[in-house]
């Protein structure tokens, strides 16, 4: 691991979602991060991260999360999230909804995405191990438009693929090509909810396309999208398995 990072303090924040319903990959991040020489701490105080109530309009209830969540991580250098939508709700939509001080500021800014986090600082070199599965890579909006993991058709520039290069790390593993890799699953938090026939249509679309392409799994950096695929699958009684991205890199490495 590069020597800037080597010795610093890093936080592990662990959205509600992935907490109360998948732990796995609460887990799964852990140990990621462990095999790559990184050291981490769960604060026990941290709380949901505020998006649902700033989706919903309850405003005042999502910045007193964003002001506890600076308390929480204050003394970490850095913070890693095994969520794009959670990550960009920190480092982005804080400052923008709330301003906050700059103590604040600082400690949103030093919130990162794992698969970000991991390109960024850790030893690559111990990303490794065999995963032998066609996986369709589903790009969650918020990781692939505000945090830039991945290239969006609608630019007409090249950008890196920072979860993709990651997978490819993995002996036996595919990773097929879409017809609109970077299409919305419809999930859309609140969203799924408020339209739930035009949510529910969206990832049937997303789920044929991954299924024409032959995945087997289906992998994104959101547990959030990840669910709402499951559910329609598991309706479909199909075979395709959904994975987080740490899930995919923990068990290669076992």
């Amino acid at each position: 691991m590069p020597e800037s990072v080597s010795n610093m303090r890093v936080g592990l924040f662990v959205p509600c979602y992935v907490d109360q319903l998948t732990p796995r990959v609460g887990l799964a991040t852990l140990e990621v991060l462990a095999r790559c020489g990184v050291e981490v701490e769960f604060p026990g105080g941290q709380t949901c991260c505020g998006q649902p109530m700033a989706n919903m309009g309850c405003g005042a209830d999502a910045r007193a999360l964003a002001v506890r969540y600076a308390e929480v991580f204050a003394d970490y250098d850095y913070v890693v999230c095994p969520s794009g939508s959670c990550t960009a709700m920190v480092r982005h939509h804080y400052p923008e909804l709330y301003a906050g001080t700059a103590a604040q500021r600082a400690v949103w800014s030093r919130t990162y995405e794992l698969c970000e986090f991991l390109t960024a600082f850790a030893d690559l070199d111990r990303i490794r191990g065999s995963f032998p599965y066609r996986v369709g890579l589903h790009r969650g909006c918020h990781g692939l438009r505000e945090l830039r993991l991945g290239a969006c058709s609608e630019l007409v520039h090249e950008r890196g693929d920072t979860v993709a290069q990651l997978l490819r790390r993995l002996d036996g593993l595919e990773l097929i090509e879409l017809e609109r890799a970077d299409e919305c699953c419809g999930f859309g938090g609140t969203f799924s909810v408020d339209e739930p026939g035009v949510s529910a249509l969206m990832g049937r679309d997303r789920i044929r396309d991954h299924r024409r392409a032959g995945a087997q799994v289906i992998a994104s950096t959101d547990v959030s999208c990840l669910m709402h695929l499951d559910g329609l699958l598991r309706r479909q009684r199909s075979a395709e398995k959904v994975m987080h991205v740490a899930e995919i890199l923990a068990a290669a490495g076992q």
